[in-house]
């Protein structure tokens, strides 16, 4: 009995027109909660559908646990089932009414269920988070060109142009807009050809004027050129390489079920068979890399036995 309740169950999860139905579902709730943000008049009737489709929600969670069979717990395996249950689990708690502002702010997690659904989107997700760690060294990297270029500015540009270069942070500000490229020539402007002559006119933070046409301009530009151009393409192609990696992991996966399913193919055994080449020939590198460090030390230790005996010998014939 319990062998064909959880074939039908997923029978059902993995039929179109369930599918279907879900995304309709989860398009619904969406709009639903854009239209909670305006007062339309129809909140009893937006309330009535709206625990409808946590209603469906629920159930859809139902029948994937009861599609496990008797592994209810790899339901939860999945991070965007995880996703899912906590969204559901969220709306049923009971919140009292002093909290009814972060009730609706958690309502809007049902719109992630949208990103859950959609098999682009959740590798588009995954390839970024899969992508964090190395991002961060980007990151600390563009931190550090800002924080240059900001010492730099202030040091050069701050009695010129206080609105934009007056303070450490100030000057990080104005070239995080810089690097957005959204009016960046005109800042360079203003300190090519002085603040009296350029957007400073009739205003009292224009005090001492320093035009510095060829220093201003090679400051810019060689800003937009490694932050703009270098280290955010640096971040895109971080983002590309973990889109790649999480490409392949679940090309591995999909090879993996329809092996399990009995729909292994000649071009799955293939690819599965390359997959292994690239992890024997990663092996292979590393394990010559510990080799050469082996007999380095080896070698080392070889080089100081050598000078040892040799001043042995030497101090030995020395003394007779």
């Amino acid at each position: 009995m319990t062998a064909t309740l959880s074939y039908r169950s997923k029978r059902i999860v993995n039929s179109s027109f369930f599918q279907n139905f879900m995304l309709l579902v989860i398009i619904l709730a969406s709009i639903l909660v854009g239209l909670e943000t305006y007062d339309t008049g129809f909140s009893t009737y937006i309330n009535f559908l709206d625990r409808i489709i946590m209603l469906i929600f629920l159930f859809e969670i139902i029948l994937k646990i009861m599609a496990e069979g008797k592994k209810p717990w790899q339901y939860f395996k999945d991070g965007w089932n995880l996703i899912d249950f906590f969204v559901v689990v969220v709306y049923f708690l009971p919140i009292n009414a002093k909290f009814v502002t972060v009730a609706r702010m958690i309502r809007l997690l049902r719109v992630l269920r949208v990103i859950t659904f959609f098999p682009q989107l959740r590798l588009i997700v995954s390839s970024l988070l899969k992508a964090i760690p190395s991002m961060i060294y980007v990151f600390v990297l563009l931190i550090l060109h800002f924080y240059i270029y900001a010492c730099a500015g202030t040091t050069l540009f701050g009695q010129n142009d206080p609105f934009h270069f007056g303070t450490l942070h100030i000057s990080m500000l104005s070239l995080f807009r810089a690097v957005t490229l959204e009016d960046w020539a005109d800042i360079m402007y203003v300190n090519m050809y002085g603040c009296d002559k350029v957007s400073y006119e009739g205003s009292r933070l224009c005090t001492t004027p320093q035009p510095q046409p060829f220093l201003a301009a090679m400051f810019f530009v060689s800003f937009i050129f490694t932050g703009a151009m270098i280290i955010l393409n640096m971040l895109i192609g971080v983002i590309i390489n973990g889109i790649e990696e999480v490409k392949e992991e679940q090309n591995h996966k999909d090879i993996i079920k329809r092996k399990e399913a009995d729909h292994f193919t000649i071009q799955d055994e293939m690819f599965l068979i390359q997959q292994r080449l690239v992890d024997i020939s990663s092996e292979f590198k590393n394990l010559n890399v510990r080799i050469a460090q082996m007999q380095h030390q080896h070698n080392q230790k070889h080089k100081r036995k050598d000078g040892t005996l040799r001043e042995k010998k030497d101090t030995e014939w020395f003394d007779d």
